[in-house]
């Protein structure tokens, strides 16, 4: 009998007002029961929000270093479980254990940075125009904040949102995606180990209608932040907007390396390859599209065949095993749609283009790893993201041109170019119209002290990770202290004296 897991609200597992509950199976094996999750409903968000809001009340009042010791604990314990928790991962997301291990790996950094930001929080002293007045600003907390997290990264996306919410003195809900909520769990078994006061974080499983839009409708739930497809980010924005509740959107994708004639090709093909492959492309900022300058196009995608003849694909808990599974049947039909779409318009499949789906992968969600070639930048597969492991070879005769086709997307999360010319790099930086820009590395790869986030049709303008996230968890109050004992009118007698 699979084990039933509970929501964690206000430092306790419940069991769901639905008394309802979700199959959680591996995409690598569905034969493999992970376990069974609440399918919460509007009564289950709603107890979540009233012990959030309760927990506010005492913990905005905890002073951040304090607030901090609560994290450094968190990264310890991580550490400590990170191969229980890299395993359980792969079992429920399909991502191979050296990915699921960085996962947690980047949960654990993110809890060691953000309590060093504990005793930073950095507001300003400013002068005064007048005598005898001091003038600062400082961070405040904002309150309940509300969180939908994606499958892809059910740890490290979850700890963006939930330490820096927590350093600032905030209280969080948080929903994980219906097909990872294991290792969300887990991380909910470590705040209990750490005893953090109750309500301060709390956990609630269902489906992005259900319980998402209950979150974002809240009343106590003072802002949101969203992590997943362009589609739910504009409901949610239309949502937020019309209750005038600030949201963090990081959305989709469709991110491109560029491959100049002088570049290291060996070095750039690695990149396309992780890139393209890496997470079976199930990431935000996978390289989608490869823009190959004409001179040394027809010996990069000849390597690049070569290359990925040896990627093995598997279970990913075989440590042999280079690249899992689509994490469910119908991400995998996605997939597969959109290789349809690619050979109808004319693409050329150069290597892959097929499901796996016998023998040792007939129970699970396989694709090849895909390539197309001579790709148009018009094309569908070359605008639209498709979330699997499908690369877009784009041939270009110039420096100017690669960059006007990888801007020609409604995205602009990451991009990547491979030259040795650094006047071309630093162009690259000036002119690429994206929220990340990598020389001579891949796509994929982001690192916790910096901001990550987008332009265009990616975002709307908030940051994850680094400092620049607090902007969106903390307000800004102005203080004036007046020690003059008397009345002091700013810009009137400041120039009327």
């Amino acid at each position: 009998m699979a084990k039933k897991h509970l929501n964690f609200i206000n430092g306790k597992w419940i069991e769901p007002e639905t008394g309802e509950y979700i199959e959680n199976r591996n995409p690598a094996d569905n034969s493999d029961l992970i376990g069974l999750f609440p399918k919460s409903g509007k009564k289950d968000v709603e107890l979540a929000a009233d012990a959030a809001f309760e927990a506010y009340k005492t913990w905005r009042l905890v002073p951040a270093p304090r607030r901090a010791l609560y994290l450094y604990k968190i990264g310890d314990i991580l550490n400590r479980r990170k191969e229980e928790v890299a395993r359980v991962m792969t079992r429920e997301m399909g991502k191979i254990l050296v990915e699921t291990r960085g996962d947690v790996q980047e949960g654990i950094d993110t809890a060691y940075y953000t309590a060093g930001e504990g005793r930073r929080l950095f507001g300003q002293t400013v002068p005064a125009e007048l005598p005898d007045k001091f003038a600062m600003s400082i961070r405040m907390p904002v309150g309940v904040c509300g969180m939908i997290t994606p499958w892809n990264f059910p740890v490290a996306i979850p700890t963006w949102k939930l330490f820096p919410a927590l350093i600032s003195g905030n209280t969080c809900v948080i929903k994980p995606a219906t097909l990872t909520p294991a290792s969300l769990y887990l991380l909910m078994e470590v705040f209990e180990e750490v005893e953090l006061p109750p309500g301060a974080v709390n956990m609630v499983c269902g489906s992005g209608g259900e319980v998402g839009d209950e979150i974002v409708s809240n009343q106590k739930v003072n802002r949101v932040s969203f992590t997943g497809s362009t589609e739910i980010g504009r409901h949610l924005a239309e949502r937020c907007g019309a209750l005038l509740k600030p949201v963090s959107l990081e959305m989709g994708g469709k991110n491109a390396e560029i491959i100049m004639e002088d570049a290291d090709l060996e070095l750039a093909v690695d990149g396309a390859l992780w890139g393209a492959f890496g997470t079976t492309g199930q990431r935000c900022t996978a390289t989608s599209r490869l823009i190959v300058h004409k001179n040394v196009h027809d010996k990069v995608v000849k390597m690049l065949v070569e290359r990925v003849k040896g990627v093995k694909i598997g279970n990913g808990l075989d440590e042999s095993v280079k690249m899992g599974p689509c994490v469910s049947e119908e991400q995998r039909e996605i997939v597969l749609k959109y290789i349809e779409i690619g050979k109808s318009e004319g693409a050329k499949i150069v290597c892959g283009g097929s499901p796996l789906n016998k023998g040792e992968y007939a129970k699970g969600y396989f694709v090849e790893p895909t390539i197309f070639d001579n790709v148009r930048p018009d094309m569908r597969i070359a605008q639209e993201e498709i979330f699997g492991p499908v690369l877009s070879v784009i041939p270009i005769s110039s420096f100017e041109e690669a960059i006007d086709v990888l801007n020609n997307t409604m995205y602009g999360l990451s991009s990547s170019i491979y030259t040795r010319e650094v006047n071309k790099a630093f162009r690259a930086i000036r002119d690429i119209q994206s929220g990340i820009t990598y020389i001579n590395g891949p796509t994929i790869g982001a690192e916790i002290q910096l901001p990550f986030g987008g332009v265009k049709g990616t975002g709307i303008g908030h940051r994850e990770s680094g400092t620049a996230v607090y902007d969106f968890y903390t307000e800004w109050k102005s203080v004036y202290i007046d020690y003059s004992g008397k009345l002091q009118r700013a810009q009137i007698d400041t120039f009327n004296e």
